[in-house]
């Protein structure tokens, strides 16, 4: 018996496409995972690229190469950041096989998340460096750390905790822009309602379908987030100068006792 109603069409195509629908959900994941996990290494590195100094005491050599990296992080943040992300896809996809790199849809759909995500993560990481204490840098060096254990050791860790909200913003909305890529045949969940909708021609019940599942994926991931925030804003990454030093003196009069 054929269904009637709007909410038993959604049960009908959800339950005779649900193959489809959890292939696409994989498909989506996987897709959005990568990108923004690779997308956020990117754009760490174009954050700590830009937030070079060039001093007057360094040598030409060093000044032609951080001036060079920051000419191409500039240009390709501006690139990315100023185009919409399914004519970046569009770009990537044909053009590489204009140019005859065969590449599949769901690379290409990571390799356009990732160069996005890594675009508008710069600019957080950039900001999240600078709310960094400079006297905290200047700590570090003076103890004889050079500026890259220093940037890795003492700022980046306190950085990531700055970020981390906008960190889980960018994965929600990867999670959501890949709908976007069913144009250069990615089969994520978009695609999937396309093709169960087409067949009944009820594409308006079989988007509610996938609504829901988006809605039930970034509820679930927006908790994981706001836990490991809660985590990471309860742990304590420093001690106390003088705290130290008295659990020192305890722990040696204990031993003396």
């Amino acid at each position: 018996m054929e269904p009637t109603g709007f909410l038993e069409w959604m049960l009908f195509i959800a339950k005779t496409y649900s193959q489809l629908f959890i292939r696409g959900t994989l498909i989506t994941l996987y897709v959005a995972v990568i990108g923004t996990i690779v997308g956020f290494l990117l754009g760490y590195a174009i954050g700590i690229v830009e937030d070079i100094k060039i001093h007057k005491k360094d040598n030409i050599f060093k000044k032609g190469s951080v001036k060079a990296l920051k000419a191409i992080s500039f240009c390709y943040v501006g690139i990315f950041r100023g185009t919409p992300m399914i004519v970046q896809g569009m770009i990537i996809y044909y053009g590489l096989l204009q140019a005859g790199v065969e590449i599949a849809p769901a690379v290409a759909g990571i390799l356009v998340t990732l160069l996005n995500t890594g675009a508008y993560m710069s600019e957080t990481v950039r900001g999240g460096i600078k709310s960094i204490d400079w006297g905290q840098s200047e700590g570090a060096l003076a103890l004889g750390m050079s500026p890259i254990k220093t940037m890795f050791v003492v700022v980046l860790p306190q950085a990531v905790k700055n970020i981390m909200p906008e960190m889980a913003n960018m994965f929600l909305t990867n999670l959501k822009m890949t709908s976007v890529l069913n144009v250069i045949g990615v089969s994520e969940l978009f695609m999937m309602a396309k093709t169960a909708g087409g067949t009944y021609y009820k594409y308006f019940e079989s988007y509610m379908v996938i609504a829901v599942i988006y809605f039930f994926l970034c509820v679930v991931f927006n908790r994981i987030f706001m836990f490991i925030e809660k985590k990471m804003a309860d742990k304590d990454d420093y001690v106390l100068a003088v705290e130290y030093m008295a659990e020192e003196d305890y722990a040696d009069t204990a031993k003396e006792g």
